[in-house]
């Protein structure tokens, strides 16, 4: 949203947005009730057949280092150096996207992540991480939250390993004609690889 909404208001200064930010589980039930024009979601294992979804990028993952890490100097680090670290992730039953991404990534190295704590926000996760309690695999978008004592290193991931990415659509009700959902959706798709260049 903020690559976004900076193209959406140039090209449509008359149009009032109102950002709402929940998660994936709280925002499709509210695109079902017609509260919600479109909504940024995780495309769930099982899609409702009444709401269109549109792939737009996968998103690469990061890891989350306090700066004085053994690790935080490294241009990249593998999972396997990893191992040992206490990991912060998101509660499975809130952000199961980011939480399986962190197990998989262990489990496709043969390994077992080794979970330290569970926090819900990618705010607070990176706010435990700087205060030492342990380190987090977060989208590199994250790397943005300005954060004292973090630093984030991409992580050395095989390009044939499967899963090691979050997938971000776009979802709206089906059958609903809604001409500044078009609009946004316009501009969107005219600046998608520039906003995918860095997901």
């Amino acid at each position: 949203m903020p690559q976004l909404l900076p193209h959406f208001r140039s090209e449509h200064p008359g149009v009032r947005i109102e950002l709402v930010e929940q998660k994936t589980i709280r925002l499709l039930p509210r695109l079902l009730s017609g509260r919600l024009d479109i909504a940024f979601v995780r495309p769930p294992e099982v899609q409702d057949s009444r709401l269109a979804f549109r792939l737009l990028f996968s998103e690469t993952p990061v890891v989350a280092l306090p700066t004085s890490h053994r690790l935080a100097g490294q241009a990249t680090v593998h999972i396997a150096e990893l191992v040992d670290e206490p990991l912060i992730v998101p509660d499975r039953g809130s952000r199961p996207h980011s939480h399986d991404l962190t197990i998989k990534l262990f489990l496709q190295s043969g390994f077992t992540a080794r979970i330290a704590q569970v926090a819900d926000e990618k705010q607070t996760i990176v706010g435990l991480v700087g205060t030492g309690i342990g380190i987090a695999i977060v989208p590199r978008w994250t790397s943005r939250l300005a954060v004292n004592g973090v630093r984030y290193v991409p992580i050395e991931i095989a390009p044939e390993a499967p899963s090691y990415r979050l997938s971000l659509s776009a979802a709206w009700l089906k059958g609903v004609r809604d001409g500044t959902r078009d609009q946004l959706m316009d501009t969107l798709e005219r600046h998608l690889a520039e906003y995918a260049a860095t997901a």
